[in-house]
């Protein structure tokens, strides 16, 4: 695993090279709210790094719930037993509820769906909510439910998979040739350009993704990833 630090945000890697699969550190006064639980075997990892840094996991955050994102949750609340959050919408999904609102798009959910996870959600969020120095902003498309974090301190935002950088800077839902898998698992790709043009309207000044580096003064990336969505999406 490998760990970069920026500002009060942590980047927690797995398989850097291969398969990169993204989790994050966010600094609080308290302690340190961990935003996603990466691959099944990432719990170990994840902890280490904990002590490293010398301060506790307080709450652990999802911004969805696709298995990448999800995989250590039940062995981290059982070992650190400290609040989850996620959203509303995608609690459901947590619990392996795959059906769609009537007023969703009907395109069937994708991506790796939890089967066996049982833990219960403490907080469902909603767009606005604020935990610690974060606030929390409804940003479907890449699932029903998919959450960004902005740091109000800082203005750096933890996207998910709303945007991946692994490849190139892309909108969830366009395909990046050698690293497609953001893209085939994507719930809507219209509701994902809508969420994306969201997060640029928030200026962040650095952009922490799921899959990919981190990206900082990242306004004309995302302009131009946006671009090339809205592009290839109308083809």
């Amino acid at each position: 695993m490998r760990v970069i630090k920026d500002g009060y945000l942590y980047q927690l890697t797995f398989m850097p090279k291969l398969f990169p699969v993204n989790c994050y550190f966010v600094e609080e006064e308290d302690g340190l709210t961990l935003i996603d639980a990466a691959l099944p075997n990432s719990a170990k990892a994840i902890i280490e790094a904990v002590g490293q840094i010398g301060k506790p996991i307080k709450r652990i955050v999802l911004t969805h719930a696709h298995g990448d994102h999800i995989g250590a949750l039940d062995k981290l609340k059982e070992t650190l037993n400290v609040p989850v959050y996620i959203s509303a919408r995608d609690s459901r999904l947590l619990a392996g509820d795959t059906s769609l609102d009537s007023a969703e798009p009907q395109t069937p959910i994708r991506g790796g769906i939890p089967k066996k996870i049982e833990t219960k959600p403490d907080v469902l969020l909603k767009d606005g909510d604020s935990i610690g120095s974060l606030i929390a902003y409804t940003t479907p498309g890449h699932t029903p439910g998919s959450m960004s974090f902005l740091d109000k301190r800082t203005n750096a935002l933890i996207a998910g998979d709303a945007f991946q950088t692994r490849g190139g800077t892309a909108v969830s839902g366009v395909t990046i040739p050698w690293f497609p898998f953001p893209a085939m698992a994507t719930w809507d790709k219209k509701t994902a350009v809508l969420s994306a043009k969201k997060i640029h309207e928030l200026k962040p000044s650095l952009l922490a993704v799921g899959h990919g580096e981190l990206l900082r003064s990242p306004e004309s990336q995302i302009e131009k990833a946006i671009n090339k969505a809205e592009t290839t999406f109308t083809k």
